[in-house]
């Protein structure tokens, strides 16, 4: 059933924003690298990689400069109209043709480069690769500051690896083992709650009986 909605919704929306999107693509042919679409090999459906479609926000060469896979805020990679971008979450418009091609759905896991996917609990492998990722997820909502998160953190690597990663999974997997109607179009209302009034909304108070915040993440999203 959300296979429907998903392309119903990804089908409208591309349509109702296409051209809105054009001043986005003109600004970024002109400035920076030049480069208007990203594409990131991340792990879908199945175990099976895919590109994921973005807005250019950083250069070319950012995955081999200093920072890695790890996005902090400032960071020194983005380009000219990066910041905007990512920060109102303009930059993840392109995947609407992910989704209506069926590689993603509007809810789910949000998925991962395959470094970081290797890193989750085989339990969680299992579980996920039967479900396609989302646009957005319990995942996203939670960790929606992650490049703050990780900005304010000395050993960024450990601290996603070590912390962030393993509670991730667990909240991809308590969505995927609840998935609904109900929880599919509840984490859409939140997700755009979450971007329009990032302190307006406890996701706790939404998502019952999901995974207690580890200690080291209480000082981060004990508030969120």
């Amino acid at each position: 059933m959300t296979r429907f909605f998903d392309v119903l919704f990804s089908g409208f929306a591309i349509l109702v924003l296409f051209p809105f999107m054009i001043p986005i693509v003109i600004i970024l042919k002109v400035t920076g690298e030049h480069d208007v679409f990203y594409s990131q090999t991340r792990v879908g459906r199945h175990g099976k990689e895919f590109g994921l479609l973005k807005f250019a926000t950083m250069l070319r060469d950012s995955p081999n400069l200093a920072g890695g896979l790890y996005t902090q805020k400032n960071d020194p990679r983005l380009l000219p109209l990066g910041q905007f971008l990512r920060k109102t979450k303009i930059n993840e418009l392109p995947q609407l043709i992910n989704i209506f091609l069926g590689q993603m759905s509007v809810v789910g896991y949000r998925p991962t480069v395959p470094q970081h996917f290797l890193a989750y609990p085989e339990n969680a492998k299992a579980l996920l690769k039967d479900s396609r990722p989302g646009l957005t997820g319990l995942g996203s909502v939670v960790f929606r500051s992650e490049e703050e998160i990780l900005h304010s953190v000395d050993d960024k690597e450990a601290f996603h690896r070590d912390v962030i990663t393993p509670y991730k999974a667990e909240l991809e997997c308590w969505y995927v083992a609840h998935r609904s109607l109900w929880n599919y179009f509840k984490l859409i209302f939140v997700t755009g709650v979450v971007i329009l009034a990032p302190s307006g909304i406890s996701w706790k108070k939404w998502f019952n009986g999901i995974p207690p915040v580890p200690p080291e993440l209480e000082p981060y999203l004990a508030t969120k």
